[in-house]
């Protein structure tokens, strides 16, 4: 027997103007935001009962939408921890030490990959490209990112974490965005830019 459930009716509205977005006959483009609010509601993780009462707003069968919610790994079918650790272990992390990253989850956390810590505080899980690439390894922690992390900084999240603190997310290295590492290298000083009779700039 399913899990039963119904949208608040704060979510209602939500999911109502989710659906208002997209044109007439093409309201099921708003299977993804309806399964995030979905999931929010729910603790962070969905039952089937989500599943089947989306497919229902949005006419579609339940298989459609469930197809959705097991292709993103943003989606959860089964409970999970608070806080929710997804380590980027695709090539570019990989090359920069995202191998260190989880094993200082594993020991931080006493649990392997796709496991909850026996409190449910937190689950450990590793996922493919996080789009964030330029600052690897990357780290996504409910809706933060977490860069340039390594092994001691991670370490540090999951203390900070643990003691009910919210870490700084963002570069761990103090990178500005997506800067170069340590700081501008080019046009540093005054550049002075000038007309010429032909049209062109020139220094």
């Amino acid at each position: 027997m399913s899990e039963q459930f119904e949208f608040t009716a704060d979510n209602v509205e939500k999911a109502n103007a989710f659906i208002a977005r997209y044109p007439e006959g093409r309201q099921r483009s708003a299977v993804m935001p309806l399964l995030d609010l979905a999931q929010r509601q729910n603790g962070g993780w969905l039952p089937d009962g989500a599943v089947e009462t989306i497919a229902g707003i949005l006419g579609m069968a339940p298989i459609r939408v469930l197809e959705v919610a097991t292709f993103y790994s943003m989606y959860k079918l089964a409970p999970v921890g608070k806080h929710r650790i997804n380590v980027c272990t695709t090539t570019p992390c990989w090359l920069r030490g995202s191998d260190e990253v989880v094993h200082a989850c594993k020991t931080s956390l006493g649990i392997e990959i796709g496991e909850t810590t026996a409190d449910g505080e937190f689950t450990l899980a590793e996922v493919e490209c996080a789009g964030a690439c330029v600052n690897a390894p990357v780290v996504e922690i409910g809706d933060e990112y977490y860069e340039d992390v390594d092994a001691e900084s991670m370490t540090r999240i999951i203390e900070a974490l643990k003691r009910g603190e919210k870490p700084d997310p963002g570069s761990q290295i103090g990178r500005q965005t997506s800067a170069p590492e340590g700081g501008p290298q080019v046009l540093t000083g005054d550049v002075t830019v000038k007309q010429t009779k032909s049209g062109k700039a020139k220094e």
